[in-house]
Parts: C-alpha cells; sequence; structure tokens
C-alpha cells in the first residue's frame, strides 16, 4: 500500500471542527433565525457544497424534531466539513467529526462493559460524562461504519479516519472491574504494581475487543489512513509503555497506514516510550501553542518545536505533523509564520517528505 504520509509537505487537518450554529440549533430542536439561513447558504456557494439548497430547505422547517430529519442534518454539516477542507486545497480531508457527539462518549456508548457515572470537568468550564468499566469489554457494533461509508461516496480528497483509541477510552474512564484492591495494609509499592497489571489488562481489552474490530471494520470499507487520537497518551509518564503498547495492539498487522495524534503536552514525556511504535508512520503534533509569533527558522525563533529532532530521530523514519496554527487562541497566523514553521521543521528533519 502506498504510504500517503511520505507525500512532500502533506497538509490535513488534525481534530475536531466547530459545529455551524445552524446544525447545532436544528438538532437541538430550536428554531433558526435569518442569520442561521444566510449562513448555510454563503458558506454552501462558498465551499462549494452540491444541492445545498436542500439543507436550506430542511433548515426551513425547523425546529426538527424526527430522527430522520436530524440523521440528514447530520450527514449535511458532514459535507460541510469536508467541503471546506477540500476547498481549502488540503491532501487529505474528513469532516472534522461533525456526525459524532464527543470523541470519548461516542465510542463508550457503543461499547459494552461501561455504565456512565456522571459528568466531570475537563478544564475550564468544559466538562464531559465519564463512564466506568464494570463488565466484560465488548464491541456493540463498529461505530465509524456509516460516517466512513458516507464519506468515501462524496469524497474528492484523500479520506483520513480519525478514531480515539485505547489508552485515552481507558484513562478517561473510572476502573471498577479491574482494580478493587481494598487492602490498606498492602504495602504501597505492591499496590503500585497491582494498580498498573490493572490498568494494563484495561487498556488493551479495550484495544484489542473494540479499537481493533473498528479499524478491521473500516479497512475493509476502503479506509487507507487512520489517525489514531492519543489526547490522554501522556496523562501519566510511568505508562508510557502502556500506550505504546495500546496502539501495537490495535494496529499490529492491520493493512492500513496509522498516524498519531498526541494531544497538547510536554512532548519530552514520550521518550523513549514511542520508540515501540514502529507501526506509526506519521506523529501529529501541536506545535504551534508553545511557539513564538516571530519569523524566523532559527532554534531561538522557534522555542516551541525543541522536541524534532528527537521525532527526527526515531529509528523506524516516521514523518511529522507539524502543527502550524495555535487554536488556543484568536490570533490569526499570518502566512508568513506558517511559513517559517513548516520551513524549520524541514530543515531539522533534512527531508520534506517527512514534513
Amino acid at each position: 500500500m502506498t504510504d500517503l504520509t511520505s507525500t512532500p509537505l502533506l497538509t490535513h487537518e488534525v481534530g475536531s471542527l466547530d459545529k455551524p450554529g445552524w446544525r447545532v440549533k436544528a438538532y437541538a430542536g430550536k428554531p433558526l433565525d435569518h442569520k442561521d439561513l444566510q449562513e448555510a447558504k454563503a458558506w454552501g456557494e462558498r465551499i462549494g457544497v452540491e444541492r445545498y439548497q436542500d439543507l436550506i430547505a430542511l433548515l426551513e422547517r425547523a425546529p426538527l424534531q424526527s430522527k430522520d430529519e436530524k440523521e440528514e442534518l447530520k450527514r449535511w454539516s458532514s459535507r460541510y466539513g469536508l467541503r471546506m477542507q477540500e476547498a481549502a486545497g488540503l491532501d487529505a480531508a474528513y469532516d472534522g467529526e461533525q456526525q459524532r457527539s464527543e470523541m470519548y462518549a461516542w465510542a463508550v456508548a457503543h461499547t459494552n462493559g461501561f455504565d456512565w457515572r456522571g459528568s466531570v470537568r475537563a478544564f475550564d468550564n468544559k466538562y464531559y460524562s465519564k463512564a466506568a468499566v464494570t463488565g466484560p469489554i465488548s464491541l456493540k457494533e463498529p461505530y465509524h461504519r456509516d460516517e466512513f461509508a458516507f464519506l468515501k461516496g462524496i469524497a474528492r480528497a484523500e479520506l483520513k479516519e480519525p478514531i480515539t483509541c485505547a489508552y485515552t477510552l481507558a484513562d478517561w474512564s473510572f476502573n471498577e472491574r479491574y482494580f478493587q484492591d481494598h487492602d490498606l495494609n498492602v504495602a504501597h509499592a505492591l499496590r503500585k504494581q497491582r494498580r498498573h497489571q490493572a490498568r494494563k489488562g484495561f487498556i488493551v481489552d479495550v484495544a484489542r475487543s473494540v479499537i481493533r474490530p473498528n479499524l478491521e471494520d473500516l479497512i475493509a470499507l476502503g479506509a487507507r489512513w487512520i489517525q489514531i487520537d492519543e489526547p490522554g497518551g501522556s496523562t501519566d509518564p510511568e505508562e508510557l509503555d502502556l500506550f505504546a503498547q495500546s496502539f501495537n495492539e490495535s494496529v499490529d498487522g492491520l493493512d492500513a497506514v496509522f498516524s498519531t495524534h498526541l494531544c497538547f503536552s510536554d512532548y519530552n514525556l514520550f521518550f523513549p516510550g514511542i520508540e515501540a511504535m514502529t507501526a506509526c508512520r506519521q506523529f501529529c503534533v501541536g506545535f504551534a501553542n508553545y511557539d513564538s509569533r516571530e519569523l524566523g527558522v532559527s532554534d531561538d525563533a522557534r522555542p516551541g518545536d525543541a522536541v524534532i529532532s528527537k521525532l527526527r530521530d526515531l529509528p523506524y523514519r516516521p514523518s511529522l505533523g507539524v502543527g502550524v496554527l495555535d487554536i488556543h487562541t484568536d490570533f490569526i497566523e499570518p502566512p508568513e509564520l506558517v511559513r517559517d514553521r513548516v520551513l524549520y521543521a524541514v530543515e531539522v528533519f533534512g527531508d520534506p517528505a517527512r514534513i
């Protein structure tokens, strides 16, 4: 299989896209105003969404009540997300997860063995629903099948399918099945060892029983490039062996190109753990929010990219998805700054085919 990630200066988007206001309001059963309809029309024309007038007709019926109407609305949102990326000229595209509820909840809702425990605070005023593993883990049904099949039927660009993977799903859940040691007389070191083994059992079960069947299903449908999303990957620096093992258990021997999205972190923590992830063809890393806004391709001008040389020197020679936009501010990066961030990475790696 051709490794898509070896294309020189390959461009693609990493992460979800904000859902359009008309999608959020109509899906929630709320009425829309003239501004919502105008936004859908303007963007439909701007990015070349075919038959967007059919969406306008659907939105004019809001508030939507039926399940079929809401499913149709989600597909329209997917069309807009995909066409926006294609219109921008990206080499590989997806819909920005427009049909998913949330990267954790969507996966857990389609998995046996979990019970919901309530909402917890993630950061700032952002909350997510957290579940506990309480029984044997198994997949109810492949939960990206319909989404991928739909997008495959309309895509013009190469598709890259993102999927939240085993370590993050386990790390963001309460562990009420694999670890129930309440003996306070057990020595701390022994308790820590037992907890690590319990975490390993949990993570490996998710990889084998949930993630791998999903990957196999996507590959059977024609997925060629699958992005392994692991925002929880560096939560515990002492578990980088489990993080790497979860990746390997999920993808080993499967016929596709796999990349890994490492979310905001001290990326030095991933070494030497990721040296074992030899099937990973690209690491997508959010550098821009650690970087300066100064122009230049020197080490001093690009302080946020200090770990790039470590990724360059990995023995299996993965490519680097270098993040060039900081999504946590309202600052709009000028083209010259994006250019210098890219050129710095090329200079460090010495090969544009690996950027």
